[in-house]
């Protein structure tokens, strides 16, 4: 009990994909791996107002691909892919590679757990009332098909003396169903009197690795035999006289 999983690493190879796709081995797999941590840091900062999503990061043998997924890709691209240019520069300047730069449009940034969990630090962060921040993005989500969502706000809420936890949570989420889509995010919002984390779970409905699975589980119940029923005989009197 009281374990925590981060719910992406709980699902990864059966329902969610890894966000970097390489393979190395040794040293070259840290040299890999901490260019990697670099390269998002450098993009997150330079497309902080983008609201970036997530950043996938795809290796061949001299070339890196690298998707952005962004909420507003026409501040990313810029006039005339004017932004994406200079940013494609600055990155094959850092790592000395061939740069390919996908840049992938989220059209319900609603249900992106990580743009919501930015959404409420930032109004928090502006003296918003964290409850109002919390209720607002938990019923957009609902209302846009979300089948759960959870918000947790720990920290110096509206500037407490004594940190305490918030929750606000509507609808269902199965975090220890394996085929459950959720979506997770945390967030720090710096403010005067502290840092306040939050998390955000988004319940999106179920994912079948394979489609006879969801074949089997999409069939009717009435398509299942009935039951026999069996018919109820007269109970003897055991001290009934012969």
């Amino acid at each position: 009990m009281g374990r925590k999983v981060h719910p992406i690493g709980f699902r990864l190879g059966y329902i969610k994909d890894w966000q970097s796709k390489w393979f190395a081995s040794g040293a070259e797999y840290t040299r890999q791996l901490h260019e990697d941590i670099e390269l998002r840091k450098l993009i997150s900062k330079e497309l902080q107002s983008a609201g970036v999503s997530r950043i996938e990061i795809e290796r061949s043998a001299n070339k890196i691909e690298i998707s952005v997924y962004t909420a507003k890709p026409g501040i990313v691209i810029g006039k005339r892919g004017t932004n994406v240019d200079t940013l494609k520069t600055t990155l094959e300047r850092k790592t000395g590679k061939k740069i390919k730069l996908n840049i992938k449009e989220i059209n319900q940034p609603e249900l992106d757990a990580q743009l919501v969990a930015e959404s409420i630090g930032e109004q928090i962060t502006k003296r918003v009332s964290y409850k109002r921040a919390m209720k607002q993005a938990v019923q957009r989500a609902m209302r846009l098909g979300a089948q759960g969502v959870k918000v947790r706000c720990s920290g110096r809420l509206g500037g407490a003396e004594m940190s305490r936890v918030h929750e606000e949570a509507e609808g269902r989420v199965p975090r220890h169903t394996l085929r459950a889509d959720i979506d997770y995010a945390q967030v720090h919002a710096h403010t005067t009197y502290g840092r306040i984390g939050v998390k955000v779970w988004i319940y999106k409905g179920d994912v079948f690795p394979n489609q006879t699975a969801k074949v089997q589980a999409e069939q009717p119940a009435a398509a299942a035999p009935a039951p026999e029923r069996r018919e109820r005989q007269p109970r003897r009197n055991s001290n009934a006289s012969a």
